[in-house]
C-alpha cells in the first residue's frame, strides 16, 4: 500500500524558488516584514489532490494549485515582481522524492489597487498548478 504524497515538500519547492528569485515571500499574507522596496509575493496553497496513476488505482499522481499575489508600490513593480516569479517558475522545480512536471500558469485578473491600506499597493493574483508523480 502507498501512502499520499505529502504536501509540505510542494509547497517549499515554490517558496524556495520565489526566493531565490529574489522575492519576498509570505504564506497566505504579506510577509512579516515588508522589504524597503515595498515589493513582495504572498502564497496561497489549496491541500492538493491526489490522483490515480493508472488502472491499478495507485495513487502516486499529486496536484497542487497555488496562487502567488504580487504586491508593490506601483504597478509597474507589480508586474516586475510578476514577471521575477514567472522566471522563477519556469524551470522544473526540486520537489523532495518526486518528479515535477513544469508549473503550468494559470493566469489571473489585471493588476489592481488596494487603496484600503496607506500607502495604497497595487497586487496582483496569479494562479499555478504543479503536477507531481513518484
Amino acid at each position: 500500500m502507498t501512502v499520499p504524497p505529502d504536501l509540505k515538500p510542494h509547497m517549499d519547492a515554490v517558496t524556495a524558488a520565489l526566493s531565490g528569485a529574489g522575492l519576498v515571500v509570505g504564506q497566505a499574507a504579506p510577509p512579516a516584514t515588508i522589504p524597503p522596496t515595498g515589493i513582495y509575493a504572498a502564497l496561497f496553497f489549496d491541500p492538493g489532490q491526489t490522483l490515480t496513476e493508472s488502472l491499478a488505482n495507485r495513487k502516486t499522481d499529486f496536484t497542487l494549485t497555488f496562487q502567488v499575489t504580487y504586491a508593490g508600490p506601483t504597478q509597474e513593480k507589480t508586474m516586475w515582481a510578476a514577471q521575477r516569479g514567472r522566471i522563477a517558475l519556469f524551470p522544473r522545480l526540486t520537489v523532495a522524492g518526486r518528479s515535477a512536471w513544469r508549473v503550468e500558469e494559470l493566469g489571473g485578473p489585471p493588476v489592481q489597487r488596494d487603496d484600503d491600506v496607506t500607502p495604497p499597493v497595487y497586487y496582483l493574483p496569479v494562479q499555478y498548478r504543479l503536477q507531481t508523480t513518484s
